[in-house]
């Protein structure tokens, strides 16, 4: 089983999964702080609340999840730290786990996903969090896209 450590993360990191969304330092407003993508035309905003129950590391990767036609932003609303692992699409489609990132996220960062990029489910440390996320969805099947991971896939993430 491969292992991987977890990093913290930064805009630069994080730039080929998506964006970092920091909560700015000065009063004001900040627009245009994500890349929200939505490719396809019936496909409507979804902003959806979830709690999530804290696990530890080290962890086990299963699965893997992507949404093709759209952005997934996700913001804390009451999150110590939350974990996330992500990585380019291999020659098959599927995700390629040799390329794998994970990085260790404070509960004042949001992130939003580019569409398409392959991403381990909401997970987080130290304490259950809950979060509100906006994705465009249109109910079907292709709003999310499920791999579960071979035994030679399967991956280890530390801290």
């Amino acid at each position: 089983m491969r292992i991987i450590t977890a990093r913290p993360i930064d805009t630069e990191s994080f730039r080929p999964y998506g964006q970092l969304l920091n909560v700015p330092d000065k009063p004001g407003r900040y627009d245009y702080q994500a890349e929200l993508a939505n490719g396809r035309d019936d496909a409507t905003p979804n902003i959806l609340l979830a709690r999530a129950n804290a696990v530890s590391l080290p962890l086990n990767m299963k699965v893997m999840e992507r949404h093709p036609h759209s952005s997934q932003a996700f913001f804390p609303l009451n999150a110590e730290r939350y974990i996330v692992m992500v990585c380019p699409d291999a020659a098959d489609g599927g995700p390629d786990m040799g390329r794998l990132d994970a990085f260790l996220v404070s509960g004042s960062q949001g992130i939003n996903y580019n569409a398409g990029t392959w991403h381990h489910p909401l997970t987080v440390l130290d304490s259950a969090a809950e979060f509100a996320a906006l994705v465009w969805e249109n109910n079907s099947e292709a709003d999310t896209e499920w791999y579960t991971l071979t035994s030679e896939q399967q991956t280890r993430i530390e801290e």
